[in-house]
């Protein structure tokens, strides 16, 4: 997997641009916009050479910068998993769980323009290793704040100390975010056109291993070893991705690609990428339905499976709902996404509605878990079908921040859920589902017992889900981002030549 044959002599590496990134390389003469808005001389095919190496030995590389990914996502994920859980067992407040999950959101959001602009400007396997060295300095720093400070008062909401580890914390898993934006962009450099989706469905199961070992890991050492072997652990883990990344060789990437990308925080490139393609901006309003929901989940699905189980076995059954990503990145790897991934997307939305509206009706623990299981089969389809148009219809040079735009975007719909109703299900919606009228009323729909208000908040935001989606086939858009996307499919209009570029959807 670590092919590190080297590159022909006109395959010469870039210079470093400092921080162990190389410079980005300068665009050819003055470009000045052309008719469709695309500056010349910015392609920079040469910038990617896929005829170095055969597509299988390509693909071998890519199956080792996946597996680096996906050891560096458990790790990130084992250390947030723990604080979550930790914090809601020190504290039993969801309101602290809720704001935990919507300020990584948020961070996420805040973040992933300037994290597509970075990938953009330089080689990606460059990028990947500095967010990699970032985030192992952050969970070090972590451990610091964590030794020094008594545990009584690191668990005190209302002083600092407790949110200062935790933005530590969340700074370094928000970080190892940039790896996954450069992962969308490795598809289209390594993967041939018609794999492309089958390769992104792969990813997808990464994220499912991901979920598997982190939730037990997490589970089994905060409830065993404590928070702070838990840090430790996850450092060992990090300085190991850390070292497997700098074994890991990209010829096909000559050079840094000539780029339109201006500063660190690109906002007006990224915006302007996504508009220079009609129907882009919708198919990234289509893939945020399930990040509004997942605002809710976010905030209140640990909380109810640590009510129906000990912290231990939570992260246990946990890791076996989340075998439903593997499924269903394994689904996807196999038969792909069909002939329009948007109708396959808003179906896997439609599906998600439904399951999150029943799987918690009666506080039954395989009826939870089942339908966690359900839900995470379908949650690859969802993010290979984005990915999968926009690796088709947007150029390479601007692809980073297109993902970074559509991160940005679909991580800022969880916050608003998040952190709007953590406070209204421990304030209102809880009390009144415990107390005898409340569970009077709610016992018919929903059963009985002590979680019957995040029941409650489950239906409706599963209803809401599949309103929304399927509203959204009738929408002009569809119709038209349907019909263009399988004009490209059938034109192959993918393949340039170079297997890197495309032409927009509006061509």
């Amino acid at each position: 997997m670590n092919e590190q044959e080297p590159a022909p002599p006109r395959a010469a590496a870039a210079p470093d641009g400092g921080a162990g990134l190389p410079a980005t390389a300068a665009p050819v003469g003055n470009p000045a916009p052309v008719e469709g808005g695309e500056p010349p001389g910015l392609a920079d095919p040469d910038a990617v050479d896929t005829s170095v190496r055969s597509p299988a030995q390509r693909s071998r590389t890519f199956a080792g910068i996946l597996v680096n990914t996906a050891l560096a996502n458990i790790t990130t994920s084992y250390l947030w998993f723990a604080l979550t859980f930790w914090v809601y067992l020190q504290t039993r407040n969801v309101i602290a769980t809720g704001v935990i999950g919507g300020a990584y959101m948020l961070l996420i959001a805040l973040s992933s323009i300037s994290f597509g602009t970075f990938v953009d400007r330089y080689r990606k396997l460059s990028v990947m290793r500095f967010a990699a060295g970032f985030t192992l300095v952050m969970f070090l720093l972590s451990g610091v704040v964590f030794l020094l400070t008594p545990t009584a008062r690191l668990v005190d909401l209302t002083r600092p100390w407790f949110w200062v580890f935790a933005l530590v914390v969340l700074t370094g898993a928000v970080v190892e975010n940039m790896r996954n934006i450069a992962l969308s962009t490795t598809v289209t450099i390594l993967i041939e056109p018609d794999r492309r989706a089958n390769a992104n469905g792969l990813v997808g199961m990464v994220q499912g291993l991901m979920f598997i070992v982190t939730s037990v890991l997490s589970g089994l050492s905060v409830g065993l070893l404590g928070m702070g072997w838990t840090i430790v652990l996850a450092l060992v883990l990090t300085a190991l991705a850390f070292g497997h990344l700098l074994t890991l060789r990209m010829p096909e990437e000559v050079r840094a690609a000539a780029t339109d990308a201006h500063g660190g925080f690109d906002l007006r490139g990224s915006f302007a990428a996504v508009l220079a393609i009609s129907g882009l901006f919708a198919l990234i309003l289509f893939s945020t339905f399930n990040n509004f929901i997942g605002g809710v989940y976010l905030a209140l699905m640990d909380p109810y499976g640590l009510e129906l189980f000990p912290v231990e076995l939570w992260g246990t059954y946990f890791a076996l709902g989340a075998t439903g990503f593997i499924v269903g990145g394994a689904l996807i790897g196999k038969f792909g996404l069909g002939s329009n991934p948007l109708r396959t997307m808003l179906l896997a939305v439609v599906a998600m509605g439904f399951l999150g509206a029943v799987f918690t009706l009666r506080e039954w623990a395989w009826l939870y878990v089942a339908g966690i299981w359900l839900y995470l089969v379908l949650v690859p389809f969802v993010e290979a079908a984005e990915q999968t148009i926009i690796q088709r219809v947007v150029p390479l040079h601007r692809q980073g921040r297109v993902f970074g735009f559509a991160m940005a975007f679909e991580s800022a719909a969880a916050p608003i859920t998040a952190f709007l109703i953590a406070p209204i299900a421990q304030v209102w919606i809880i009390p009144y589902a415990r107390s005898a009228e409340g569970a009077a009323r709610l016992a018919p729909l929903l059963g009985e017992g002590t979680s019957r208000g995040i029941a409650l908040v489950f239906l409706v935001a599963g209803i809401v889900m599949i309103a929304a989606a399927l509203l959204a086939f009738l929408t002009p858009v569809y119709r038209r981002v349907s019909a263009s996307y399988a004009r490209m499919a059938a034109e192959d209009a993918g393949d340039t030549g170079d297997g890197v570029s495309a032409p927009s959807l509006s061509g």
